[in-house]
């Protein structure tokens, strides 16, 4: 962390002639990293973010209006591990501006500063949609947001010399607000900690190894493949042996499976905001995890 600002420290000093951008163009794929380029950016940046939090990340269309998008920025910021494979290249491919492309400075891979869980055993696509770098769904865990924001606002600076100062400044408000903020969510979530789950999709990872909590069973039979009738009459008779308080889904995700179960087993299921915006309450970084804590907790009653 400290050698992270020093970097900053050190882009302050050795560009601090040079001239500030007007604005810095970001193309953000999902909306965690939309909203955490603008808290370390705020007016000199212009945040596009490519998809909603209705919306799954795996599958997006390389639409002509991303296209353009991409084309005018100045930093792409993605998660990586292949989670926006089917698309982002295309997209940055289509979009002619060689800035963007990966390995160049104007191209950000959010998972290059987490380590990645659930890397797979074996590559096989029969074994349904596998990453194989580790599971993507980086930002369920807080921690991985602040491993994330150091690099990312170095970035930032590096590309906008100018502005350095400020990004440099708008970095250390906000890990010292986010780092007050974990140990709250931690201090109030220290209930969950061995309550057994059911997962809808395995997008939990992370928020599970924060919180503790102990996935059961999942409802896909394999990641990406929708639930047959019989996986989950095959998932409710491992609960007789395995009681679960509650089963997790993403807001973008269809309910039925869940409620299925839910109804069956006469347990919660809890819909998770998964991203920004992923319902009314869930409106930044801060109260994504604000309401994510609270509607586990609800849901282990």
């Amino acid at each position: 962390m400290n050698c992270l600002l020093q970097i900053l420290a050190a882009f302050t000093l050795a560009v601090c002639a040079a001239p500030a951008l007007a604005v810095l163009n970001v193309f953000a794929t999902v909306p965690e990293w939309g909203a955490l380029v603008e808290a370390l950016g705020g007016d000199k940046v212009k945040v596009y973010t490519a998809t909603n939090a209705v919306q799954d990340p795996h599958h997006v269309e390389a639409k002509p209006s991303l296209i353009a998008r991409a084309r005018s920025a100045d930093l792409v910021v993605a998660t990586g591990a292949e989670l926006e494979v089917g698309w982002l290249p295309l997209v940055l491919l289509q979009a002619g501006n060689p800035a963007l492309q990966p390995g160049k400075s104007g191209y950000f891979e959010a998972s290059h500063y987490v380590p990645l869980l659930e890397k797979p055993a074996r590559l096989n696509r029969a074994d349904g949609d596998v990453h194989p770098g580790g599971n993507p769904h980086i930002q369920t865990d807080p921690r991985n947001i602040a491993r994330v924001a150091a690099p990312l606002a170095a970035r930032l600076a590096e590309l906008d010399p100018g502005n350095a100062a400020d990004y440099q400044a708008r970095y250390k408000a906000f890990a010292a607000r986010w780092n007050v903020a974990i140990v709250s969510w931690e201090k109030q979530a220290s209930s969950l900690r061995g309550v057994p789950i059911l997962v809808q999709h395995k997008a939990f990872a992370y928020l599970e190894d924060w919180l503790g909590l102990q996935q059961v069973a999942a409802l896909e039979p394999k990641p990406g493949v929708e639930p047959t009738t019989a996986h989950l009459s095959e998932v409710l008779a491992k609960l007789q042996q395995q009681p679960v308080k509650m089963v997790l889904r993403a807001a973008y995700q269809s309910d039925r499976a869940s409620q299925w179960v839910a109804e069956r087993a006469r347990i919660n299921a809890v819909v998770l905001p998964f991203t920004v915006g992923g319902d009314d309450t869930a409106k930044d970084l801060f109260s994504l995890f604000d309401d994510t804590i609270q509607r586990l907790l609800r849901g282990a009653q």
